[in-house]
């Protein structure tokens, strides 16, 4: 087998496990642990995973975020039912910021049912998603492209925003650790605060299962945020550090009522 078919074998593996073992891997492909572990350190140059002790795997990290591709096909329920909860706070005629992100790729699919509306966002997805649609004068920041997070960002894209204001700004985040909100990347953190700025409201979107984590870098306090929205109530710790803080969230729910 091919370097690139077993590297592409390994993607395939972690898309579906989550996480990979180094052993199990050698066996499978029939190499060497060396030779695995050199595809490892190629696949975690390229971003896509991060090297565990005896394996590798596509989970969060403080320091690392999994590949868009990976995260899309992750708690696809979840996050659908918030992207409904989201939607309710559209109005027709509104101007909506949505930033980079999975969660944020399945609301922006969803702004279709709120037209008119005017969109600005840096996530890719949302931009393939809506551009063409009637009803939606679509704003795309521009700068500098991240395969990895499938948005665009940088000098470029915090400067369009800093130009912009918004009626709302959708913001999504991996970890939440007490009132502290998180993001492993600088770059990202950067274009979240300017849609931060630039909205009137913001609302910030977040699994419950990222409560209780901490990321390099610390993008903003719970506090900041109009709205949070969440599937699930997060684990007692965090529970007890947003009563402390007197801080609520919102508990996504379905049309027919029901909490995820």
């Amino acid at each position: 087998m091919k370097r690139e078919d077993r590297k592409q074998g390994i993607m395939d593996l972690l898309f579906a496990e989550g996480t990979v073992e180094l052993d199990d891997l050698a066996r499978r492909f029939a190499v060497s642990k060396m030779t695995i572990h050199r595809d490892l350190d190629d696949l975690e140059a390229a971003g896509v995973m991060r090297k565990i002790r005896g394996g590798g795997t596509i989970e969060a990290g403080t320091g690392f975020e999994s590949d868009f591709r990976f995260r899309a096909q992750q708690d696809r329920a979840a996050k659908s039912v918030m992207a409904e909860t989201a939607l309710a706070l559209v109005e027709p005629g509104m101007i909506v910021m949505i930033n980079d992100g999975s969660m944020s790729a399945i609301l922006g699919a969803r702004l279709v049912e709120k037209r008119p509306l005017t969109v600005i966002t840096n996530n890719a997805a949302v931009i393939d998603t809506l551009k063409g649609e009637s009803g939606i004068v679509l704003i795309a920041t521009g700068g500098t492209y991240s395969a990895k997070f499938n948005g665009f960002f940088g000098m470029v894209t915090e400067a369009a925003l800093s130009a912009l204001r918004a009626d709302m700004a959708f913001v999504s985040a991996p970890a939440v650790a007490g009132t502290d909100v998180f993001h492993m990347d600088e770059s990202v953190v950067g274009a979240k605060h300017a849609m931060m700025k630039a909205g009137a409201r913001t609302c910030l979107l977040v699994i419950h299962s990222r409560f209780g984590r901490t990321a390099l870098h610390r993008l903003a306090d719970l506090s900041e945020f109009d709205v949070v929205i969440t599937d699930a109530a997060p684990d007692p710790a965090s529970v007890e550090a947003l009563t402390q803080a007197g801080l609520s969230l919102t508990i996504a729910t379905s049309k027919e009522g029901k909490a995820t």
